[in-house]
């Protein structure tokens, strides 16, 4: 019997994964900076210290790693503030669980204020028990800190609890780390689909489609 459930939020609850595809690149930019051509691939499993760490590090920056992050931070905050929308079927599959009693965290890489913000906002946050930022956890999702945190918040052992993921390092460390995972199609990462429908006990198109999951989630 599921006992929580554990959710990323960009490019699984949330559409926000063109953003954060552009949002190293819209910050060198606005440095005078030209970015590599893969710079979104290379950031994507960072946390936001990791990623400013990275471009120091590489463009040479004259400004200090906080300073960075706090840089990239407000490139993206207003899109989390205003315009970040669920993905079709996120906030009716969210209701389900809360109606079957099924505790719920939300982990992500992105700061608090934004995550607040873009839940708060579309209505899903007073739905979740606990969220955990990585940045305050202090590892990054090649890690499982922030799952294993999400279950002892919801009181939940790691093999009785569902983490839904869009990204493939982030399905296999909650994997490894003995949880229940369920892979989720974003465009994004669209190339890793085939390794994340292997990665995952489950698979979802969308959260308009969740037949495959309906026996775990009541039996």
């Amino acid at each position: 019997m599921i006992q929580g459930a554990i959710f990323d939020m960009d490019g699984t609850l949330l559409d926000t994964m063109p953003l954060w595809d552009r949002a190293g690149a819209l910050y060198l930019s606005g440095l005078g900076v030209e970015a590599e051509e893969d710079l979104g691939k290379r950031l994507f499993p960072m946390t936001t210290a990791e990623a400013a760490a990275y471009l120091q590090s590489t463009y040479r920056l004259p400004l200090s790693i906080p300073a960075i992050a706090e840089g990239i931070h407000r490139t993206v905050e207003g899109f989390y503030l205003h315009d970040a929308p669920l993905k079709p079927g996120v906030s009716a599959f969210l209701h389900r669980l809360h109606a079957l009693g099924i505790p719920m965290a939300v982990a992500t890489v992105t700061e608090r204020d934004c995550t607040a913000a873009a839940l708060k906002r579309t209505g899903v946050l007073p739905l979740f028990k606990a969220v955990f930022t990585a940045d305050e956890v202090g590892r990054g999702k090649d890690q499982p800190d922030i799952y294993l945190k999400a279950a002892e918040a919801l009181g939940s052992a790691p093999a009785r609890t569902l983490v839904f993921e869009d990204a493939l390092h982030a399905l296999c460390t909650a994997r490894a780390a003995g949880f229940c995972t369920v892979g989720v199609y974003d465009d994004a990462s669209r190339d890793e689909q085939t390794a994340l429908r292997r990665a995952g006990a489950y698979y979802l198109t969308s959260f308009t489609e969740v037949s495959s999951l309906a026996s775990e989630l009541t039996r």
